[in-house]
C-alpha cells in the first residue's frame, strides 16, 4: 500500500514539474508559429503560394521537429546529463572529464565557448523577433494601427528588462497557466481548419518534402532558412533539464506542446489550400491571425503577446545563467550578480548583462522594423549552435556513451546531415541580417577565449615567482611577530604562497595567529556535496590551507562556507576577529608577450571593470584589506 502511495506521488510530482516546463521550457519554440509558416513563402526567397508548396513546406516543420527536436534533443542529447543539468556548457564539462587535458578537449571547449557565444546573439532577437510578430497582429485586427506596433513593442520589451531586477518567482507562477492557455488556443485554431480540409495530413509523408525540392531546386534549399524557425528554442529543453529533469520535460513534449505546435502548422497550411488565390495571397501575410475568426482576433494578439513575453523572460534569464556558468568556469571576468529568490538559488539577475541585452533588442527593433527583417538575422545562430551540438553529440556517442562505430557514424551522418544544411541554407542571409549574430557571436568569442586566455598566462606567470607555502610557513613562523585573530589570504591557484601574504610581511611584518590560504575551486559539475565542499591541510604553526569546491552552477558565499567547518582549523571562524587579504595584480606587457598586444590590454581593460573578489565572494566589507602587485605576461 505504501508503495502504491509513493508511485502515486511520485508521478504526481513529475506530472507538477511537466506543467510547470510548459510555462519556462517551451515559450521560445512554442511562439514560432507567429513567424516561421510565414516567413517560409513570404521572406526574402518567396514561394509560389500552392499546394504542392504548402504540402512540402508542411512536410519540412513536421520533419525537421520530428528528427531536430524530438530524436536529437529530447531523445538522445537529453540522456547526456552532468548531475542533471543540461545546456552546451555543462555538457563540455562533462565531455572534459573523459577526455583529459587531450588536444580533442582544447577543441571540444572550443566548441563549447563558440557555441556559447551564438547564444548571446539568439538572446537579443528572441526577444525582439517574438514580441514583434505578436504584436503585428494588431495590423491584422486594424491596419491603421500599423503605426503603433514599434511603440507598443518598444513598451514592452523595454518592461520587461525593467522587471528582471525584482525577479521571476511571482511572475513565474502565471507562466504555466497562460502559456496553457496559448498552446491550447493553437490546437484549437489548427483543428478547426484541418476539418474544413483534411488532404493537408498527406504532409505526414516525407515524399511531398521531397518533391518540394524537386520543384524548385535551390530556392528549396534557401527555404530551409525560414522553415528552421520552427524549431528555433529546441535548445532550450536541453538547458532547461536541470530546472525540471528530463522526464517532465519529454512528457511536456511528446503529450502537449508537439501535437499542439503540429496541429496549427497543419491548420495554417490548411487554411491557405482551402482559399482562393486572392484571399491565400492576402492570408499568407500573417497566416497565424487569419486562422481566428475576426471577433478573436484582438483577443489572440493579446494572449499571442503574452506567450511572446514569457518566451521572451525564458530567454533572458538563460542567459542570466548562462553568463553564471562562464563566470564559475573562466570564461568571462566576475560580474555583479543579484540573486532574486530566498528559496530558488537558480534565479539570479546580472544587471550588466540585462542593461547590454536591453540596448541591443531597441536596436534591433529600431533598425529592422519588423519581424520579417528580423527573421533574416535570426536562424544563423540558432542554425549554428545546432551544428556544434551535432559535433559535441558525436564526441559523446564516442567517448561518454561508447557506441560502436556502425551505430554512432549513421547517427552523426544524419544529423550532420540535416544541420548542416539548415546552417548553410541561413548562410544565405548574411547580408540581409544575418551578419549581426555573427558579430556578436565573434565579439562575444574575443571576450571569453581572451578572458580565458588571460587567467591561463597570469596564473603561470605568478607560479613561475611564487614560494612554496610549506617552506614560507617554516621560515616565517618564528621570525615574525604573531598578532592576534585570523588573517585569510585569497589565491587564485592552489599550490604556492599568495603575493598578499608576501607583501603584507614586507610592508606590515607581522602575521596573525592564525594564518590561512584560501583557494576557491570550480569543479566540472554543476552542484558539489556539501560534504565534500572543504579539504584542509595543516602546514603547522597555525598555518592553514583550504580549498573551497564549489559547482559552476553555485553560487560562491565564502562566508557560510567557513561557518560551516568548526574546529577543523583550530576554533570557528568569527567573521568580526577574521581579516581578508586579497592580491589586485596590475598587468605589465613582458618582453615576450603571451598573447597580441592588442589582446593585453583587453584582458586588462576586462580584470580593471570586473566585480570585486570582495562582492563575488560575499565577503564582509569592512573585513577586507586589497594589496596591490604587478605580473607581467
Amino acid at each position: 500500500m505504501s508503495q502504491d502511495h509513493s508511485d502515486d506521488a511520485r508521478t504526481s510530482a513529475k506530472v507538477k514539474l511537466a506543467v510547470g516546463a510548459i510555462g519556462i521550457v517551451f515559450g521560445d519554440i512554442g511562439t514560432s508559429p507567429l513567424y516561421a509558416f510565414k516567413e517560409t513563402f513570404v521572406g526574402p526567397h518567396k514561394l509560389t503560394i500552392d499546394d504542392a508548396h504548402i504540402l512540402g513546406v508542411v512536410s519540412l516543420i513536421f520533419w525537421s521537429m520530428t528528427l531536430i527536436v524530438s530524436i536529437q534533443y529530447v531523445s538522445i542529447l537529453m540522456r547526456a546529463d552532468n548531475k542533471g543539468q543540461g545546456g552546451t556548457l555543462a555538457l563540455v564539462a562533462l565531455m572534459s572529464r573523459y577526455l583529459g587535458g587531450s588536444k580533442y578537449a582544447f577543441v571540444t571547449v572550443l566548441f563549447g565557448v563558440f557555441a556559447t557565444s551564438l547564444f548571446y546573439g539568439d538572446s537579443m532577437i528572441t526577444p525582439a523577433v517574438s514580441v514583434l510578430s505578436a504584436v503585428e497582429g494588431l495590423a491584422v485586427v486594424n491596419h491603421r494601427l500599423d503605426s503603433l506596433i514599434i511603440p507598443i513593442a518598444l513598451v514592452l520589451l523595454i518592461g520587461l528588462f525593467v522587471l528582471q531586477r525584482r525577479g521571476t518567482t511571482k511572475v513565474g507562477a502565471l507562466f504555466a497557466p497562460i502559456m496553457l492557455v496559448y498552446f491550447v488556443t493553437l490546437a484549437v485554431l489548427g483543428t478547426i481548419h484541418l476539418v474544413k480540409t483534411p488532404e493537408i495530413f498527406l504532409a505526414l509523408n516525407p515524399y511531398y518534402a521531397f518533391n518540394f525540392f524537386v520543384l524548385d531546386k535551390w530556392t528549396a534549399f534557401l527555404a530551409l532558412g525560414s522553415v528552421v524557425l520552427a524549431v528555433t528554442g529546441s535548445e532550450a529543453l536541453y538547458t532547461d533539464m536541470g530546472h525540471f529533469g528530463r522526464g517532465p520535460i519529454r512528457i511536456s513534449w511528446f503529450g502537449f506542446v508537439m501535437p499542439c505546435l503540429l496541429l496549427n502548422y497543419f491548420g495554417q497550411g490548411a487554411m491557405i489550400i482551402g482559399m482562393g488565390d486572392a484571399a491565400a495571397a492576402e492570408a499568407i501575410e500573417n497566416p497565424f491571425y487569419f486562422m481566428a475568426p475576426d471577433a478573436f482576433r484582438l483577443p489572440l494578439v493579446f494572449i499571442a503577446t503574452s506567450a511572446a513575453f514569457i518566451a521572451s523572460q525564458a530567454v533572458i534569464s538563460g542567459a542570466f545563467s548562462v553568463t553564471h556558468q562562464a563566470i564559475q568556469l573562466g570564461f568571462i571576468p566576475r560580474l555583479s550578480i543579484r540573486h532574486t529568490s530566498d528559496e530558488h538559488h537558480g534565479q539570479i539577475y546580472i544587471p550588466l548583462i540585462n542593461w547590454a541585452l536591453m540596448i541591443a533588442v531597441i536596436v534591433l527593433v529600431l533598425f529592422f522594423r519588423n519581424s520579417s527583417n528580423l527573421a533574416s538575422a535570426y536562424g544563423i545562430a540558432v542554425t549554428g549552435a545546432m551544428l556544434i551540438d551535432t559535433a559535441l553529440m558525436g564526441v559523446l556517442l564516442f567517448v561518454v556513451f561508447k557506441w560502436r562505430w556502425y551505430f554512432a557514424v549513421p547517427v552523426i551522418l544524419v544529423f550532420v546531415i540535416v544541420d548542416g544544411a539548415y546552417f548553410v541554407s541561413n548562410m544565405t542571409k548574411v547580408p540581409d541580417g544575418g551578419w549581426f549574430p555573427l558579430m556578436i557571436a565573434g565579439i562575444a568569442f574575443t571576450l571569453l577565449t581572451t578572458w580565458a586566455k588571460g587567467r591561463k598566462l597570469m596564473r603561470a606567470r605568478m607560479a613561475e615567482v611564487g614560494l612554496p607555502l610549506d617552506i614560507f610557513a617554516k621560515s616565517g613562523r618564528n621570525s615574525t611577530a604573531r598578532v592576534p585573530g585570523t588573517a585569510i589570504f585569497m589565491n587564485s591557484g592552489s599550490s604556492g604562497t599568495p603575493s598578499a601574504l608576501l607583501h603584507n610581511i614586507k610592508h606590515n611584518k607581522v602575521l596573525h595567529e592564525r594564518v590561512v590560504v584560501l583557494t576557491v575551486s570550480i569543479d566540472d559539475a554543476p552542484y558539489v556535496d556539501p560534504d565534500n565542499r572543504v579539504e584542509m591541510k595543516s602546514l603547522g604553526d597555525g598555518f592553514f590551507r583550504i580549498i573551497l569546491h564549489y559547482g559552476f552552477m553555485e553560487e560562491t558565499d565564502i562566508p557560510a562556507a567557513l561557518a560551516k567547518i568548526d574546529t577543523l582549523c583550530g576554533a570557528p571562524f568569527e567573521m568580526m576577529q577574521t581579516s581578508f587579504f586579497l592580491s589586485r595584480q596590475t598587468l605589465l606587457s613582458a618582453d615576450k608577450p603571451g598573447m597580441a598586444v592588442w589582446r593585453e590590454k583587453l584582458f586588462a581593460w576586462m580584470m580593471r571593470n570586473a566585480a570585486t573578489p570582495m562582492e563575488f565572494f560575499q565577503l564582509p566589507t569592512n573585513r577586507v584589506v586589497e594589496l596591490g602587485s604587478q605580473v607581467e605576461i
